[in-house]
C-alpha cells in the first residue's frame, strides 16, 4: 500500500487546525469557567469557613458567658447560703441569749419570790413567837419576855467557857472606850444594874458599861468591846427556822427533809440561846 503523503500532511494539518481551534474557542472558555467556578467554589468556602468559624466563635462566647452564668449563680448562692446559715447562727445565739436571759431573769424573779417568802415566814414566825412568848411568861411567871431576856444574858455571862472569857476580858482591858451593851428593847434600871453586876463579877473588875437601844434588830442582847461580842438573841433560832424553810422551797416536789441540826454560834463571839 502506498502512502500518500499529501493526503497525511493535509489530515495532520486540519487536526492542528482542529486542536488549535478547539483550544482557542473551547478549551479556554471551558477553563475559563472552571477556573472561575473553583473561585467561586473556593469564596464560598472561604465565605462559609469564616461563617462557621464566626458561629463557633459565637458559640464559644456564649458557652463561655453561660459558664460565667452559672459560676456567677453558684457564687451567689453559695454566697446567699452562707449568709442565711449566718443570719440562722444569729438568730440563734440571739434566741439562746434571749432564753438564757428569761431564765435567768425567771430564775433571779423565783429566788426573790423564795426570800420574800422566807423572810415573810420568819417575820410572821418571829411575830408570833414573841407574842407566845410575851403572853406564855406573862401567864406563867408574871415577867415579860425582855425581863427573861435580861436574866439568861446575865446567867450566859457567867456560863462562857474559858477561852471565850479570856478573849472578852483582853477586849475589856484594852478598849479605852466603854462596852457597849446594845438591845433591840429599852433595858430597865433594874436590868442594866444586873447586866453591870454580872459584868463586874465574871471579870473581878469594875467594867465600864455603855448601854444603847437598837429597835431595828431582833429581840435579844449584845456586848461589844474592842471588836469582841457575846450575845444572846433569838435570831439563832429564827436561823433554824429560816433553814428548815429554805430547805422545804428548795424541796417543794420531794418529801419533806429531816430537821437540820440546830445553829451553834462560835463561843468566842456568841453564846448559844437558851433552851
Amino acid at each position: 500500500m502506498l502512502i500518500d503523503w499529501f493526503t497525511v500532511g493535509a489530515q495532520v494539518a486540519n487536526f492542528l487546525i482542529l486542536v488549535w481551534l478547539l483550544k482557542r474557542f473551547l478549551y479556554k472558555p471551558i477553563l475559563k469557567a472552571i477556573d472561575a467556578r473553583e473561585k467561586r467554589i473556593a469564596a464560598e468556602l472561604a465565605d462559609a469557613d469564616a461563617k462557621r468559624d464566626a458561629a463557633q466563635k459565637e458559640r464559644e462566647d456564649f458557652q463561655n458567658k453561660n459558664n460565667a452564668f452559672d459560676d456567677q449563680r453558684a457564687a451567689l448562692l453559695a454566697k446567699a447560703a452562707d449568709e442565711a446559715k449566718a443570719e440562722r447562727e444569729s438568730l440563734m445565739d440571739a434566741a439562746h441569749k434571749d432564753a438564757d436571759a428569761l431564765r435567768a431573769s425567771q430564775s433571779d424573779a423565783l429566788k426573790s419570790d423564795r426570800k420574800r417568802l422566807a423572810d415573810e415566814i420568819t417575820r410572821l414566825a418571829k411575830d408570833e413567837v414573841f407574842a407566845i412568848a410575851r403572853k406564855a411568861l406573862g401567864d406563867l411567871a408574871c415577867v415579860s419576855l425582855e425581863e427573861r431576856i435580861g436574866e439568861v444574858f446575865t446567867r450566859r455571862l457567867g456560863e462562857m467557857d474559858a477561852k471565850a472569857k479570856e478573849a472578852l476580858a483582853t477586849a475589856l482591858k484594852t478598849s479605852s472606850d466603854p462596852a457597849l451593851v446594845r438591845s433591840t428593847f429599852d433595858l430597865g434600871d433594874k436590868q442594866r444594874a444586873a447586866i453591870q453586876n454580872a459584868l463586874n463579877i465574871c471579870f473581878s473588875a469594875d467594867v465600864r458599861v455603855r448601854f444603847e437601844t437598837a429597835p431595828a434588830g431582833i429581840c435579844g442582847i449584845e456586848l461589844a468591846a474592842n471588836g469582841q461580842k457575846v450575845a444572846w438573841t433569838i435570831a439563832d433560832y429564827l436561823a433554824v427556822l429560816d433553814q428548815k424553810v429554805g430547805g422545804l422551797l428548795d424541796n417543794q416536789s420531794e418529801p419533806a427533809p429531816g430537821l437540820p441540826p440546830k445553829a451553834s454560834p462560835d463561843s468566842a463571839t456568841a453564846l448559844k440561846p437558851a433552851a
